[in-house]
């Protein structure tokens, strides 16, 4: 297992494999992710701890928020724009395809923005 530090948390990558990603996101309550899609990235989403406001595009087009909380869960596939929110301190269960690096930032709130980026979380 290996700790990965973030601005608004932690992650703690459980499993990496060339098939598959687990692992634990660590959101401090009042913090939240960047506004962001990934190309190739699919990923699902487990309310493990606490609660996050979700914000997810629905197929549509449409941005929704929807509050997460223990044992919610959600898919979010390539492409869908999203940003978790933390209400208060949370643990999410991420299992994705293995493309770490693959996010485009559309917002940050910690100056991690370069339009059409691909960056590390």
């Amino acid at each position: 297992m290996r700790r990965v530090d973030k601005p608004w948390g932690y992650e703690l990558i459980w499993v990496e494999t060339d098939r598959y990603v687990g692992k634990i996101l660590h959101i401090e309550a009042g913090h939240r992710l960047s506004f962001q899609y990934h190309k190739v990235k699919d990923e699902a989403l487990l309310q493990q701890v606490g609660e996050m406001d979700l914000l997810l595009e629905n197929d549509e087009g449409v941005l929704v928020s929807r509050r997460m909380e223990p044992g919610d869960s959600v898919h979010i596939p390539a492409g869908r724009r999203h940003r978790m929110t933390a209400v208060t301190d949370c643990d999410v269960v991420e299992v994705s395809t293995p493309e770490l690096d693959d996010i485009v930032r559309l917002e940050d709130d910690y100056a991690r923005v370069v339009p059409n980026s691909v960056d590390d979380g």
